[in-house]
Parts: structure tokens; sequence; C-alpha cells
């Protein structure tokens, strides 16, 4: 599942009726925590990782949706009462909402009463790593939501032929050369491209992770 909408690729959250909206899912969501699309939406994105993360610790299928429906309701409620700090980081503010659902979630889980395969389960749960490795993967999550959005908002500002060139070399792996005879364009006009492109890429991320502070 991609983040950015097939129809309109290019266009931002914060293009909508309201301006002040973040322009990255998380920063919406905590602007704005009773919104029902951006919800649905974390739920699509940030569930299938936390699954993931789940079934790599070993979990089983149905441990596993268990976990995600829960921990996802732990990170709701934690963005609602969770006050944010506009002085501090976006993604410290992440790390601490979610890292408290996440020890919600284990201790109601040590509160319960269960069997064996249970017991299994939650010492899967209680692992000193597994606090911090599902805090990590949220982190990349949030780092891959910014680098979808700042590539579809440069490929808006610049020629076809620069996006290709930076497209073709840094994401596909051709070399200056092969990436030149392909798009038709000298192979310097290559490297010059890929070169902008990164910088812009890299501006964008900025403005976007600033965007997620109101």
């Amino acid at each position: 599942m991609t983040f950015i909408s097939a129809r309109d690729p290019g266009k931002s959250m914060a293009d909508g009726p309201n301006a002040l909206t973040s322009p990255t899912l998380l920063g919406r969501l905590r602007q704005s925590p009773d919104d029902p699309a951006a919800w649905d939406e974390f739920s699509r994105r940030y569930g299938a990782m936390i699954h993931r993360w789940c079934r790599n610790w070993g979990l089983q299928l149905a441990d596993a949706d268990d976990v995600v429906q829960n921990v996802l309701l732990e990170l709701s409620r934690q963005m609602r009462e969770f006050e944010y700090d506009p002085a501090g980081s976006f993604r410290a503010w992440l790390k601490t909402v979610a890292r408290r659902a996440w020890i919600r979630y284990r201790d109601s889980r040590r509160r319960q009463q269960g069997s064996p395969a249970h017991d299994a389960v939650l010492d899967e749960l209680c692992d000193p790593t597994a606090e911090d490795d599902l805090i990590r993967r949220l982190e990349e999550e949030y780092e891959r939501e910014l680098l979808e959005r700042a590539l579809a908002r440069v490929r808006l500002r610049v020629k076809p032929s620069t996006f290709d060139s930076f497209r073709l070399t840094a994401l596909e792996g051709l070399s200056g050369k092969d990436a030149a005879e392909r798009i038709g364009v000298p192979i310097t006009h290559v490297f010059v491209a890929k070169a902008n492109v990164q910088k812009m890429i890299r501006e964008e991320i900025t403005d976007l992770d600033r965007g997620a502070a109101p």
C-alpha cells in the first residue's frame, strides 16, 4: 500500500480546505484526532507494518491480528491524550506516543489470565528488545512516508527528463551512460539533474517534517 494517491500523486494533505492541515499523515492525526479518513489510512499503512513486525517476532496469525488492533487502539488514545511540545522533535513525540501505547498494551496483557499459548505470546511481547523494535519500525514507516511525499512533490517541480535522470540512476541503479542513452540527453545532464533532484528531495523532507508540527 502506497500513501500517495494514485489519482493525484502530487497532491498534499495540506492542499484541502484547511490550509493548516499537516502534510504528513501522523501530523494530520495529531492535529485532527477525530478525522476518520486519516485513521482509515493510518490503519492500512501502520497496521500492515505492525502485523509484519508481529509475524517476524514469531506470533501466530490470530495473535498478530490481536496485537495490531490493540496497539492501533492504544496509539489512537495516546495521540488524543498526549500533549505535543511544538518546540520539540516530531520524531521524539512519535517515539514517546508509541512507547506509552506499547507499555499500556503490554501491561494489559500481563493482567489477563490465559493459556500456556497466551503466556508464550506474552513472553515475546515482554522481550526487552520488542518495544525498541516496534518503535524503530514506526519511525522507518514515517521516514518512508516523508520520502514518498517528497518524491511526488519534486516530480511536479522539474522537467520529466530531470526527474528521470534521478529515477533511473538513484532508484533503478542504471549507470549515468545508460540513463543518458535511454532519456536521450548528455551524460552531464544526468549527473547535474540527479544532484539537483536529490537536493530538492532533502529540502522537501525537511519541510514536510517541520509541517508535522503546528
